[in-house]
């Protein structure tokens, strides 16, 4: 597995050889320091921690995660996560150059929050009528089950908080690779706001 992690900078869209029109969503792809490599033998498991965006004011980190650093001789870094590689050593620099165009990627973040919405909104009920003095439009309807079970069942989709979960999108085509800018073009929308953090990885 390769992996990388990044920023979600927007959306823009770019026209291909045959001239049709893409939407594309830019990624600052790195670049991202490995902190600690972690082994089967000592710690349980084998992975490859890496770090991207660097704190340029020491004093707004927590003296835990930037004793971290500094054991490696690191600046502190915002995002860190963890991603299944190997071939790397702490210090090592992991680039955009890892992806290449053509590329199916899977990338992870954390979708925008919505707050709290209704059942239409949240889990695309259809609704009443919208006309002719209805007094149901946008509510749930009858939620229980009659004599048996006498009781709402688990899982029944209702109103409550939506957005602001993990989730990966998967089989994401990779567009462009602009390594001078660390940027990279992926086909279709990622997951998130502008701004918000993604891990990007590619399955070799």
């Amino acid at each position: 597995m390769k992996g990388i992690l990044g920023k979600k900078t927007g959306m823009t869209q770019v026209f291909n050889s045959a001239g049709h029109l893409i939407p594309v969503t830019v990624i600052e792809a790195g670049p991202c320091k490995v902190v600690q490599v972690k082994i089967a033998e000592k710690d349980g498991y084998s992975t490859t921690q890496l770090g991207f965006d660097v704190i340029k004011k020491e004093k707004s980190v927590p003296k835990g995660r930037l004793g971290h650093f500094k054991k490696v001789n690191l600046p502190a870094h915002r995002f860190l996560r963890e991603i299944k590689m190997e071939g790397f050593k702490v210090g090592d620099t992991v680039s955009v150059e890892l992806f290449n165009k053509g590329d199916k990627i899977s990338i992870t973040g954390i979708s925008k929050g919505k707050g709290f919405q209704g059942v239409m909104k949240r889990f695309h009920y259809r609704g009443g009528p919208a006309s002719h003095g209805s007094m149901f439009y946008r509510a749930p309807g009858s939620i229980g089950s009659s004599s048996f079970p006498s009781r709402v069942w688990k899982n029944k989709g209702l109103p409550g908080h939506m957005g602001d979960e993990r989730v990966t999108t998967k089989g994401i085509e990779v567009i462009d690779v602009k390594k001078e800018q660390n940027l990279l073009l992926v086909k279709g929308a990622v997951p998130g706001a502008n701004g918000g953090y993604l891990i990007i990885r590619k399955n070799d």
